[in-house]
C-alpha cells in the first residue's frame, strides 16, 4: 500500500457525514483495512493502492455496504500478512469515495478520513478483518492554561506556514473556520512532516492538553530545523555566489593580463618559470618534479593561497645550484702560502688540508673529507676555515649550531605546514650559489635536543660521505648532492658530541698557543690589524717586545688570543686619544709605561721556591686557558688515622690520593715508614687556591711524592715538577695536555720535569723554545720517581 496523495478537507456543514448524527458515538461494525506509514488524521482526503486478498475483500464488502471502513496503521511495515497484534488499536474511520481496479490484483482507492476510533473487539479475521469500532474525541480542559496553549499552537502554526511557505491558501482559509481544538490538531498534523511513530502517538492521544503539547513540541522542532537548514543554505548560496564572482573576476583579469602581455611583449608567469626550468641543468627527477608543479600552478587561480605555495617551491628549486660549482685551485704551494699568511702555528690543520689537496691533484677525484677542529676558544678554528676556502677557491658559508634544538632546522619543514621553508643546510647552499662550497658547522658540540627532535641525529646523513650524495630535505623532497661539499666542524670539547656523529668526522686537535706563539701572532697579525682599525699609523704607536710579553703574561689568561687582541685594542684606543688631543704624537709602549695603557696587572705567575721543602711538591695541570703549576702540600702528624683533603678536589683526585696511600703502605718497609701509619697518623693533603675546583688523575705521582715526603721527613727539591697517574701497583700511566703543562713549568722557572714514559712520543709537538729550558725525565714506575727525588730506593726489598 502506498500513499500517493493526501489533501486536507473540511466540510463546514458535514451534511453528508454518515457519523454526523445521534449514533456517531456508538460502536459500529466496520471492515478493517491495514495501512502502512500513511499518517492518517481526520479531515484528510487521500488515495492509495491496495493489494492482498484480505484488504481487497474488505474493500469489496465496504462498497456493498455504507462505504465506511476502519483504517489502522501496521506496527511493522515489513509484514505483508498482518495479524491482530500487528495492527494498532487506534485508527481512523474513513469513507471510500472511489475505487479503481488495477492489473495484478491491485486497486486504487480514494478515501475521506472522518473521525478517530478505537477497536472495542475483533469480530472476525477471515476472509477479512471485521472489528467493532468506538468513535472517540479528545477531552480538553477549559482552564486558562489550556486556552493559552491552544492559542500558542495556532500562532506557531501560522508562523510555520509563513516561514516555510509549505501550506496552500486553502489550509489558511480552513484554519479560520475551525472551532474545535481536535480539528486544529488534525489540520496541523496533516501539514507538517512527522515520523510514523510520532504521528501514531499524536493520533492515539485522547488527553487534549497533552495532545496540544505534543503538536507544539513537533512544530517548534520543525521550525528550529527549518531555520538551521535556511542558515546553512544561505551560507552555501553566499559562498557559491562569492566563488562564482571571484572566478568571473579572475577570468577577466586573466584575459586582460594576456592582452597586456601580448601588447607589451611581456611573458606570463608560467612561461617565465618554464624558461627557467629549461635553462637550468636539472636532473630528470628534478625537472619532472618542477614541471609537474608548474602544471599545478597553471591550473590554480592566481589569487589562491595554493598558488603562492607552489611559486615559493618553484623559486627554491630554481635558485639552488644544481650541478653548479666553482673550479677548485689544486695547487699545494698556493694553498700553503695562503694558510701561512693568515695563521701562525696550527700545523696539524694545515698539513691535513695540504694532504687533501695533494691527493686531489694526483687523482682529480676525491670525496671531500669531513674535518672536526677541536680546541679551546680563540685559537683560530673558525677563521682558518675561511683561509682554507680561499686556498681551494671555494665559496665559504658558516652555520652556527650553538643552541640548535629543532631537527627541522637541519632537514626543513614539510610543505603541509603553513610557512614551511627548507632547512638551513639547503638555505646556505643556495646562499653560496655553488654545490661545492666550504661549509663550516660552527660549535657542533653545543647542539641540544628536545621534543622537536634531535638535530645531531639529522646531521648523521649530512656528514656521512656514503649517504650525503642523496640528501633529501623535507621541504624539497628531492635528493641534493652534498658529496662535493667540504664540511668542517668546530668544537671546544668532544665529550658532548654523540658517538655516531663523532664517528663520521676526522678529529684534528687544535692546541692552545704558548706564550712565544702568542708573541709572534701579536707582532704579525693583531697589532697591525688594531693599528689600522683605530686609524693609527706605525709611527704613532709602537709596542716593545717586553710590553707584548707582559701583556700576554699579566693581562690575559687564555688558550687563544681574543683577550690579547682586546688588550691591544685598548692600548690603541688610548694612543688614538693621545694623538687626537695632542698629548702625545708618538706612543711608545714598553714595560715601564704599560700600566698607563692597560691598567694594573690582572694576573701573576708564582715562581717556585728555592731549595727543598718537606711535604711540598710541584705538580702540573691543564686548564681551558692553558697549563698551570699546581702545588701539592701534605702533612702527617700523630693522630688516629684520619685523612683530610682540602682545596676543592674532585672525585678523581680523591681516588688518586687513596691509590697513592695504598701504594705507600705496600712499600712502607723500603721507605722506612711505620706500617701502621694509617692508624696512628693523621694525614692532611691540601692544594692551594681552594676556591678553584680541581680534578683529574694526572696529579697521582705528585700527591704520592708529597705524602712520602711528609711521612719520611725527607725534603723535595723545588726545581722539580711532575705529572702522571699512579696505580695501586705503582705504575705511572700517561696523561694529556703535555704541551701546556711543560709550558707552565718553563714559565715558573722549573728546570726538571718527570713525565710518564708513554708520553715521550708527545715531546715532538713541544716547541724548542720550551723544551730547551727543561730537563725531561720519562718514568714508568713510582719507584723511579722516588729514586729520582729522594735518592736510593730498592723496591724489591
Amino acid at each position: 500500500m502506498e500513499n500517493e496523495n493526501k489533501e486536507m478537507h473540511i466540510d463546514q456543514e458535514n451534511q453528508n457525514d454518515p457519523l454526523n448524527n445521534s449514533q456517531a458515538e456508538t460502536s459500529k461494525d466496520l471492515p478493517l483495512i491495514p495501512v502502512k506509514s500513511m499518517n492518517l488524521f481526520p479531515g484528510m482526503i487521500l488515495h492509495f493502492d491496495l493489494n492482498g486478498s484480505k484488504s481487497l475483500k474488505a474493500l469489496e464488502y465496504c462498497m456493498q455496504a455504507d462505504q465506511l471502513a476502519f483504517l489502522s496503521e501496521q506496527k511493522d511495515i515489513g509484514v505483508n500478512a498482518p495479524y491482530r497484534y500487528d495492527i494498532y488499536s487506534v485508527g481512523c474511520i474513513a469513507k471510500v469515495k472511489q475505487v479503481l481496479k488495477l492489473p495484478n490484483d491491485y486497486a486504487r482507492v480514494l478515501v475521506e478520513v472522518l473521525q478517530r476510533g478505537v477497536i472495542d473487539y475483533w469480530i472476525q479475521d477471515d476472509p477479512f478483518f471485521m472489528v467493532s469500532v468506538q468513535p472517540k474525541e479528545s477531552t480538553f480542559s477549559n482552564d486558562s492554561e489550556s486556552q493559552t496553549l491552544l492559542k500558542l499552537v495556532e500562532e506557531t502554526f501560522v508562523s510555520y506556514m509563513h516561514q516555510t511557505k509549505n501550506a496552500s491558501e486553502n489550509v489558511q482559509n480552513t484554519l479560520e473556520l475551525l472551532d474545535e481544538p481536535d480539528h486544529l490538531i488534525d489540520l496541523i498534523c496533516a501539514n507538517i512532516p512527522l515520523s510514523h511513530e510520532k504521528a501514531q502517538e499524536i493520533l492515539q492521544e485522547f488527553d487534549g492538553d497533552h495532545r496540544l503539547m505534543l503538536v507544539y513540541q513537533e512544530m517548534v522542532r520543525e521550525l528550529s530545523t527549518y531555520k538551521i537548514k535556511q542558515s546553512i543554505s544561505e551560507k552555501v548560496r553566499s559562498e557559491i555566489e562569492k566563488n562564482q564572482r571571484e572566478y568571473v573576476l579572475r577570468e577577466q583579469i586573466k584575459v586582460l593580463q594576456n592582452e597586456l602581455n601580448h601588447a607589451t611583449g611581456e611573458e606570463s608567469v608560467i612561461e617565465a618559470y618554464q624558461k627557467k626550468i629549461d635553462a637550468k641543468n636539472l636532473s630528470p627527477t628534478v625537472k619532472n618534479k618542477a614541471e609537474n608543479e608548474l602544471k599545478r600552478l597553471s591550473k590554480t587561480q592566481p589569487g589562491m593561497p595554493e598558488a603562492g605555495v607552489i611559486q615559493d617551491y618553484l623559486d627554491w628549486i630554481l635558485s639552488l645550484p644544481w650541478g653548479e660549482s666553482t673550479e677548485e685551485v689544486i695547487d699545494v704551494n698556493h694553498a700553503r702560502k695562503i694558510l701561512n699568511r693568515d695563521h701562525y702555528a696550527l700545523d696539524n690543520v694545515k698539513e691535513r688540508i695540504l694532504e687533501y689537496i695533494s691527493v686531489l691533484q694526483l687523482t682529480q677525484s676525491l670525496k671531500a673529507p669531513i674535518l672536526c677542529l677541536v680546541g679551546p676558544p680563540g685559537v683560530g678554528k673558525t677563521s682558518i676555515a675561511k683561509s682554507i676556502a680561499e686556498a681551494l677557491n671555494r665559496k665559504y658559508v658558516r652555520m652556527s649550531l650553538g643552541g640548535l634544538s629543532d631537527e627541522a632546522e637541519i632537514r626543513g619543514h614539510r610543505r603541509t605546514y603553513i610557512g614551511a621553508i627548507p632547512g638551513r643546510i639547503i638555505y646556505h647552499i643556495r646562499q653560496a650559489g655553488s654545490s661545492n662550497p666550504l661549509f663550516l658547522l660552527d660549535e657542533v658540540d653545543k647542539i641540544s635536543q628536545n621534543f622537536r627532535g634531535d638535530p645531531a641525529s639529522a646531521l648523521l646523513e649530512v656528514l656521512d660521505p656514503e649517504q650525503n650524495s642523496t640528501f633529501t630535505d623535507n621541504y624539497l623532497e628531492l635528493p641534493f648532492d652534498l658529496s662535493h661539499v667540504l664540511f668542517i666542524a668546530t668544537a671546544n670539547s668532544l665529550s658532548t658530541i654523540p658517538r655516531p656523529l663523532l664517528d663520521r668526522m676526522e678529529i684534528i686537535e687544535v692546541n692552545g698557543y704558548i706564550e712565544d706563539e702568542k708573541e709572534v701572532i701579536a707582532k704579525k697579525y693583531l697589532i697591525p690589524k688594531q693599528i689600522k682599525e683605530n686609524g693609527l699609523t706605525k709611527k704613532q704607536i709602537t709596542f716593545s717586545e717586553g710590553a707584548i710579553r707582559n701583556t700576554i703574561e699579566y693581562y690575559t689568561r687564555e688558550s687563544g688570543v681574543r683577550e690579547l687582541e682586546r688588550e691591544i685594542a685598548k692600548a690603541c684606543r688610548i694612543a688614538a686619544k693621545n694623538v687626537v688631543s695632542g698629548a702625545k704624537a708618538k706612543n711608545q709602549i714598553n714595560v715601564r709605561n704599560l700600566e698607563k695603557y692597560l691598567g694594573k696587572q690582572k694576573f701573576t705567575f708564582e715562581k717556585v721556591q728555592s731549595g727543598s721543602v718537606v711535604g711540598l711538591v710541584n705538580g702540573l695541570a691543564w686548564t681551558a686557558v692553558g697549563g698551570v703549576t699546581l702545588e701539592i702540600e701534605a702533612l702527617a702528624v700523630n693522630g688516629t688515622g684520619k685523612t683530610f683533603i682540602t682545596g676543592k678536589l674532585g672525585d678523581v683526585m680523591q681516588e688518586s690520593i687513596k691509590a697513592a696511600i695504598g701504594y705507600i703502605r705496600s712499600v712502607s718497609n723500603q721507605l722506612h715508614i711505620d706500617p701502621d701509619f694509617i692508624s696512628n697518623k693523621d694525614i692532611h693533603i691540601h692544594v692551594p687556591e681552594g676556591a678553584v675546583p680541581k680534578d683529574g688523575p694526572s696529579a697521582g705521582i705528585t700527591m704520592a711524592t708529597a705524602l712520602i715526603s711528609a711521612l719520611t721527613g725527607r725534603p723535595v727539591p723545588q726545581d722539580i715538577a711532575m705529572t702522571g697517574e699512579i696505580t695501586l701497583l705503582g705504575r705511572v700511566l700517561p696523561i694529556g695536555g703535555l704541551r701546556e703543562k711543560l709550558t707552565a713549568a718553563s714559565r715558573a722557572s722549573i728546570t726538571r720535569v718527570l713525565i710518564p714514559k708513554e708520553n715521550q712520543k708527545d715531546l715532538d709537538d713541544i716547541p724548542e723554545s720550551v723544551i730547551g729550558k727543561l730537563e725531561i725525565y720519562p718514568v714508568e714506575k713510582m719507584s723511579e720517581v722516588i729514586q729520582f727525588v729522594f735518592g736510593e730506593f730498592d723496591e724489591s726489598k
